[in-house]
């Protein structure tokens, strides 16, 4: 893609007039630079130029309080980096590493800097995000909790990616090779394992040293000079991105049996990582953590690691800049104990010779854990799917899954999660049923949107599938899209339940705190705050029958979709970064203390910046409500 064409259609060069572009096209120069390279680092002064990706893909890194380099974006083809310095004067806030061979259009300062004059946008473009208060405030609070509770626990290995980690150029071998020269390989160049690719390094397949010996060595009669690698190799191999986390590769590799995972960006190799690579990179508590979930066979053994995640929460919020990885990776934990827990009682139903009928079904959960959203106590909100089998089936069915339903409501409670107050779980006959009735609920509650139905669809809307047929909620998700697609009516309902209410700030900007009760002189950071920007996104998302589940995704998605511009949406996720970061801070703090994780919370007894820093993000909240109610009220129906 030529660099002319990309920034024509892109924000903020598409207001650009042709001269621009023709000056740009003839200053602009192309650089290539090889793998793992930084083209800048974090605090480096700035360069002179804005980088236009030709070919290739850049990760951008920031360099955490105990000096290790962690990556937070990344970028390809056709994106563009390391403008903001151009316009502010300052130093790179990040750093811009190559993850494998890049080419890049370079564009000197001074073309944009003569636009600027004419077209203010380019500067406030670059410099928005830098302006934000409530990022500035966020980052300050955040960087100054680092500081004075950094651990020296192994936190940040868990949260590398792979991208990081993985040994590149990876050896590889074409399909018509002998197995005698991927042997010759496999020792000349000390490696456990060559990849089958064709010429394009698409991977075909695997060979590990194992291969050689079951497929080549023990047969008798195998001719190791005739036998080909497309013979011998595990064929169409597990593969994950680079960007994907450390922990994700781990559980991956160990619930498949695998040793050796391709890492595989459009199609083309670019690394390979083994789960010796990963064991190197453990950490002391969160791998160990991660690990032994699918080791326990107790439900006292999962309720100890359920305790233990407050210790890796602690850890990894000190060290890390990036609140939303520190819920996904809570998330993920919790998920592998509701997984494991739900394991076990399955393994308890046949111990007590109770075998499952023969049909699909799947286990899901719903709230802020379907949106991998979920700090440290949260409670139960899940339910099952069934395929639509006969009704002569039914008895046979809920035989089995009436008591496995009690069974796991009852164990998951025992290992830490307590019971949904709206009792939103399992064992509730409106939280299980078959494709069909699942279709008939949601129908009901899309088109007779009273107030009670509407806060089930507000949980339930954030369904994931967790064990069993996952196929059965993508059916799900095509049922509620059409629902509300055929009546959008259900939306201004939603809108006016979930938003009655206002963030707990006053005109004169004090905080309106709880005047009796236990909570009293405090205000709740999820009802009062995060939970407005969650119900505000997912209204939009489901308007346009959006397939993300975390907020964030779904309001990057908005972004592209030109529902938000990129500033309010850098607002939004500053305020929620924040709320989800005091509300973090505060739930361990409570816990340091012996008492239970709570969302509610004394705001006076914040500092003065951290009372700035609430004050900002609770006022863009109020912002968002206000856009959404506006948004909605208009809806036709």
């Amino acid at each position: 893609m030529g660099v002319i064409k990309q920034l024509r259609d892109t924000e903020p060069f598409n207001h650009l007039p042709e001269k621009v572009f023709d000056e740009i096209r003839a200053a602009a120069r192309l650089e290539r630079y090889r793998q793992n390279t930084f083209i800048f680092r974090q605090n480096d002064p700035p360069t002179g130029f804005l980088y236009v990706i030709k070919e290739g893909m850049i990760e951008i890194t920031v360099v955490s309080p105990g000096g290790i380099d962690m990556v937070v974006d990344y970028r390809q083809e056709g994106a563009f980096f390391g403008g903001t310095p151009i316009f502010t004067g300052e130093t790179y806030t990040g750093g811009a590493r190559t993850i494998k061979d890049c080419e890049c259009y370079l564009i000197p300062e001074e073309i944009l800097k003569r636009a600027e004059a004419d077209y203010p946008q380019l500067r406030e473009y670059f410099s928005r995000i830098v302006m934000s208060r409530t990022r500035r405030l966020y980052s300050e609070i955040v960087s100054n909790h680092n500081r004075e509770n950094f651990a020296q626990m192994e936190a940040y290995p868990f949260k590398k990616r792979l991208s990081e980690i993985m040994t590149s150029p990876v050896e590889t071998a074409l399909p018509s090779e002998s197995a005698t020269d991927v042997a010759r390989r496999l020792i000349d160049k000390g490696v456990s394992a060559v990849l089958v690719a064709d010429e394009q390094r698409s991977p075909m397949g695997l060979i590990t040293e194992r291969d050689l010996v079951a497929k080549v060595i023990v047969p008798e009669g195998r001719d190791r000079r005739t036998t080909t690698a497309a013979e011998i190799m595990s064929p169409d191999p597990h593969t994950m991105p680079p960007q994907t986390y450390m922990y994700e590769a781990m559980s991956y590799m160990l619930s498949h049996g695998i040793r050796h995972l391709p890492v595989v960006d459009r199609d083309e190799v670019v690394g390979l990582v083994t789960l010796r690579d990963l064991m190197r990179y453990r950490s002391q508590k969160a791998m160990l953590m991660l690990g032994s979930v699918r080791e326990q066979e107790t439900f006292e053994g999962l309720g100890a690691i359920r305790r233990e995640i407050v210790t890796l929460a602690r850890s990894l919020l000190s060290e890390t800049r990036s609140t939303p990885e520190v819920m996904e990776i809570l998330s993920y934990i919790h998920h592998g104990i509701i997984r494991r827990t739900f394991e076990l009682c399955l393994a308890q139903m046949e111990r007590e010779g109770k075998s499952p009928p023969d049909i699909r079904y799947c286990f899901m959960i719903m709230g802020s854990g379907g949106r991998r959203e979920m700090l440290l106590n949260p409670d139960q909100d899940n339910g099952f799917i069934f395929e639509d089998f006969p009704d002569a089936m039914l008895s046979k069915v809920e035989a089995f899954f009436v008591p496995l339903a009690d069974m796991v409501v009852a164990a998951l409670q025992r290992v830490g999660y307590p019971l949904c107050s709206g009792k939103v779980m399992v064992n509730n006959p409106l939280w299980r049923g078959r494709l069909q009735e699942w279709e008939e609920r949601i129908k009901d509650w899309v088109n007779e949107p009273e107030p009670q139905k509407v806060r089930y669809s507000s949980i339930f809307f954030d369904f994931t599938p967790l064990v069993g047929d996952g196929g059965l909620t993508h059916d799900l998700r095509d049922i509620v899209h059409r629902e509300i697609r055929e009546f959008q009516g259900f939306l201004y309902h939603m809108m006016s339940l979930d938003l009655r209410y206002k963030v707990p700030l006053g005109m004169l900007g004090r905080f309106l705190v709880d005047k009796e009760g236990e909570n009293k002189g405090k205000i709740s950071l999820k009802q009062g705050g995060s939970v407005y920007v969650v119900d505000c996104i997912r209204m939009f998302a489901l308007e346009r029958g959006l397939p993300a589940l975390t907020t964030l995704e779904r309001l990057k998605l908005l972004v592209g979709q030109h529902v938000f511009g990129e500033e309010t949406a850098e607002h939004i996720r500053a305020a929620f970064e924040a709320l989800t970061f005091l509300r973090l801070r505060n739930e361990i703090e409570l816990i340091d203390q012996g008492e239970s994780p709570s969302h509610y919370l004394d705001p006076n007894a914040l500092g003065r910046n951290e009372q700035d820093l609430l004050k900002e993000a609770l006022g863009a909240v109020s912002k968002l409500q206000d856009a959404t109610k506006r948004h909605f009220a208009r809806t036709p129906f």
